[in-house]
Order: structure tokens, then C-alpha cells, then sequence
């Protein structure tokens, strides 16, 4: 899953490279169908592997550093020769409030996402953490920044809440909506609100920030705080069948981590953020129709219903940023 609220304000704060329009949109589809296929690799990963969901996230994160360093430094190649648009200092303190307030919002989103597939599927756990967390944003933003969310934003918002309300209390008693693990999705949400909040704070002070620096630092954090409760509970993977786990775990590092954020990142230049918001709702309708075809999970009525007025009201959040031009989650 995506860091999505943080990056598309950072994204502003970059220089756009000369990519086409068309292009940049099949790189954020890509990216947000590869993102979609992480909860089920978890998924897959959690009977056979022995691994725990913060086990899972904290090798995410260290396989995550490694690749996108070396994207980064393939980048950076690139760039040899090339003048760049020169950023301000950032200043020590600064820096390190910002390392560690993007990296603790991280490892709740992550952290708390895995464990919300554990112990409610994929199918719910990634539509509640991805419905919920726009309106978090929009709640928060009018509270704290005062964000005006106009007449259509405040409809959204109460589509989004009467959507998870539907999704939780319109459960047919077979378990197919647990409690703990749409409490473990909001938890996640909540993360995902925290970074995002805190992006549009530095972008409100004109603080220019390198994207892909401040994605690698983020997993870099993640893992050291995710170390010793992942070694509490079991960081290495059981020996049976461990070829598919590795496959797995190369899976996740690599295709919805260092791929996804590598194409996220090239599309998010050229496309404004309102059409990315819209285009990465195909992140949990590819985790549902994954959860349904291969993992044999059950929608019920409720939980169709409930999921798809909480991606309608994330939709109809963008449509609102875009009409009245600030941000409405």
C-alpha cells in the first residue's frame, strides 16, 4: 500500500520531468494494481511462512531501503551531467522531526494493515484502511488546519462514515467482518492520516522535499522500530516450504514496494493530484477481486454495499478538491 496522502503533496514540491501525460498515467495504474496485490501475497504468506504481520512489514521495509537505494542511485546516474534544481537546507532539528513523524506514521499504516488482513481478510481490511483514511484527513485537516470542506466535502465525509457503518454493523454473523480487524484497518488509517496531515503541513511552509529521500528514510525507520517486536514475535520463517516464501517476500519488496513507488513517483509529475487519488481506488478493488477469486473470501451484501460507498465517497472527496481547488482528503 501507498503512502498516497504524504507523496501527492511532496510531489508538488519537486521539479517535473518531461514525461508524457499517457505514460504517467499507466505507470499510477500500474503502481496502485501492484499495491492492491500486497495484503494477498500477506495473505498467502501468513499459513505457510510462520511469519507474523509485523514480522512481514519490518522485512518489507528493509527489502523496500534496498531496492529503492538502488533506484535511487540509478537515478542519480542519470542525473550526472545534468543541472539540477538546487533545495534549500533543511535543518537538523527539522529533519528529524520530519524522519520521525513520516516513519512512525508509516509503520502504524503498514504494520497495523497486515495485521488488519490477518484478522479480518483482505477484502475488508484494505477497503476499510483505504475508505477511512481520506475522511480521517478531511475530519482532521478542517480541525486542525482549517480546511474548508464546502457542502459536497461534508457529504462525502458522512458517505465514508455511513459506508464503514454499513461494512461493520451489516455483517451476516458468518465472520466475514471482525471487529478487531476493522479496528486494526482504522488503526491504519489513522497512520496513513498522520503522514498525510503532516505533508501538508511542510508543504503549507514551502518545505521542499525530496520524495524518494523521504520515502527511504521512512522504511529505514520502520524497520528499526519494527525490529524488536518482530523478533519477539518470530522473524525468521519456518523451513517448510521456503522457497515459496522467499518468492513471496521478493514479491512484496520488490513489484508494491520499489516498483509501485518508482512509477508512482514518475506519474505523480505530470498528473494532478486530484486524477491520482481517483486512479488509486484500483488498489482495493484489485485486493477484493483478488480476495474473492484466488483466497475464496465471501462478500456479503452488506460488505459490497459498504465498500462501494466508501470508494464513492472517496471519489466524491477529489471531485470536491478539484472544483474548489484546496484539499478536501
Amino acid at each position: 500500500m501507498s503512502s498516497a496522502g504524504e507523496l501527492l503533496v511532496l510531489h508538488t514540491l519537486s521539479p517535473s520531468p518531461a514525461l508524457p501525460v499517457g505514460r504517467g498515467l499507466f505507470y499510477v495504474i500500474v503502481a496502485a494494481t501492484a499495491w492492491g496485490t500486497a495484503g494477498a501475497a500477506a495473505a498467502l504468506l501468513y499459513g505457510a511462512s510462520g511469519l507474523g504481520p509485523l514480522a512481514l512489514t519490518f522485512w518489507r521495509a528493509v527489502g523496500g531501503c534496498v531496492l529503492l537505494l538502488a533506484v535511487r542511485a540509478s537515478r542519480a546516474r542519470r542525473r550526472d551531467g545534468r543541472a539540477g534544481i538546487p533545495r534549500p537546507a533543511e535543518a537538523p532539528r527539522r529533519r528529524a522531526v520530519r524522519i520521525l513523524v513520516t516513519g512512525v506514521g508509516l509503520t502504524v499504516f503498514q504494520g497495523a494493515y497486515f495485521a488488519a488482513v490477518e484478522a479480518t481478510g483482505l477484502a475488508v481490511a484494505t477497503v476499510v484502511t483505504l475508505g477511512a483514511a481520506p475522511v480521517m484527513v478531511a475530519l482532521a485537516g478542517r480541525v486542525t488546519m482549517g480546511e474548508r470542506l464546502g457542502a459536497g466535502g461534508a457529504l462525502a465525509v458522512a458517505g465514508g462514515l455511513g459506508g464503514l457503518l454499513v461494512l461493520v454493523l451489516g455483517g451476516d454473523g458468518a465472520g466475514t467482518v471482525r471487529p478487531a480487524g476493522v479496528a486494526l484497518a482504522l488503526l491504519s488509517a489513522a497512520g496513513y492520516s498522520l503522514t498525510t496531515l503532516y505533508a501538508r503541513h511542510l508543504g503549507s511552509r514551502g518545505a521542499a522535499v525530496d520524495p524518494y529521500r523521504t520515502t527511504l528514510e521512512s522504511f529505514a525507520v520502520c524497520a528499526v522500530l519494527l525490529l524488536p517486536f518482530a523478533a519477539a514475535e518470530g522473524l525468521w520463517p519456518h523451513t517448510q516450504d521456503l522457497v515459496r516464501t522467499l518468492a513471496l517476500m521478493i514479491y512484496i519488496a520488490a513489484v508494491p514496494t520499489a516498483l509501485a513507488y518508482g512509477l508512482y513517483f514518475a506519474g505523480l509529475a505530470v498528473l494532478r493530484a486530484t486524477t491520482v487519488t481517483v486512479i488509486t481506488l484500483i488498489e482495493p478493488v484489485t485486493a477484493a477481486v483478488i480476495a474473492v477469486v484466488l483466497l475464496g473470501e465471501r462478500l456479503t451484501a452488506a460488505t459490497v454495499t459498504g465498500t462501494a460507498v466508501l470508494l464513492g465517497a472517496v471519489a466524491a472527496l477529489a471531485v470536491t478538491e478539484a472544483r474548489t481547488g484546496s484539499p478536501a482528503g
